[in-house]
């Protein structure tokens, strides 16, 4: 016998929320019956699947679970596509960030054409703030950028919302007196002014060491011990440090990561979007 999508729907809200009552506004359930639906899994499974500390967190073998639901979910929304929109076609001009494309969208953009093939994906990559000029003159149809407030774009989507983290040697800041050496991309970059903000509101001394529009270049950068660079935790490779938060440290906003798009009505346009945004929703708390 089968899992049931309601069990594997509730098992994935409160992996991400971390709480049986987030999880129960998420699915439109109540609390009880979300833990009730957990418990049942576990008996099922045999396994624990989550620790129940004030922040519900994975067992090992609820992580491993975890892949197998994920996957699960993702080839049940492939069916329904793939049925229930199967003419769709068209082109898609889509703008996306250099980074991103890199660490989370070619999987995506791959299982999309599978889907539906008379589609054409029309994909560029450049810098968020390039990319919001080209969308204001309507260059693309699609674009997903970071941006501090969503709400400016009538039809922005806030895809998720992420503290930055300062990563590198902590190192780098210890010494007062010597300029904090930066790994950051060219202007206009959201990440590189949102580091250098915060260096200046603490009047801590900067410069850049090294700079490149490439993702792969930064890290390969902080890896060798260049400097310090600013990225979203789920962004960060698993070899890297995230430099922890303590006095000295300057504190960074939030990044907000939105899909934002002119035409709400075009079922072409429609597919590709909602499609970005089911596939990137379970990637958002896990560190690459």
């Amino acid at each position: 016998m089968g899992f049931d999508a309601l069990t594997l729907e509730c098992f994935l809200a409160v992996a991400d929320t971390g709480s049986f009552t987030r999880a129960a506004e998420k699915v439109g359930r109540t609390q009880s019956a979300v833990s009730q639906q957990i418990s049942k899994l576990e008996d099922r499974l045999q396994k624990q699947l989550f620790m129940r500390t004030k922040n519900l967190a994975l067992t090992p073998s609820g992580e491993i679970f975890l892949g197998y639901v994920q996957e699960i979910l993702k080839l049940q929304r492939e069916a329904l596509d793939r049925f229930l929109e199967p003419e769709l076609e068209g082109e898609v001009r889509f703008g996306v960030p250099e980074d991103f494309a890199s660490v989370f969208l070619s999987q995506i953009l791959t299982d999309f054409s599978r889907l539906h093939p008379r589609i054409f994906l029309n994909i560029e990559c450049d810098l968020t703030l390039n990319l919001l000029e080209r969308f204001k003159k309507r260059e693309f149809d699609l674009v997903l950028v970071k941006i501090s407030k969503p709400q400016d774009f009538p039809n922005a989507i806030d895809v998720w919302s992420e503290t930055l983290e300062w990563v590198g040697k902590s190192v780098h800041f210890t010494q007062k007196e010597t300029p904090i050496p930066l790994v950051l991309s060219p202007q206009p970059c959201v990440y590189r002014s949102r580091a250098i903000n915060s260096l200046e509101s603490t009047k801590r001394k900067w410069r850049i060491i090294f700079s490149s529009h490439s993702f792969a270049s930064t890290i390969a950068a902080v890896r060798a011990g260049l400097g310090v660079t600013v990225l979203p935790r789920n962004m960060i490779p698993q070899d890297l440090q995230i430099i922890p938060k303590q006095e000295g440290i300057p504190q960074l906003s939030d990044t907000h990561i939105s899909l934002l798009k002119h035409d709400e009505t075009n079922p072409t346009i429609n597919s590709l979007g909602d499609f970005v945004i089911k596939s990137l929703h379970p990637k958002k708390k896990n560190r690459i």
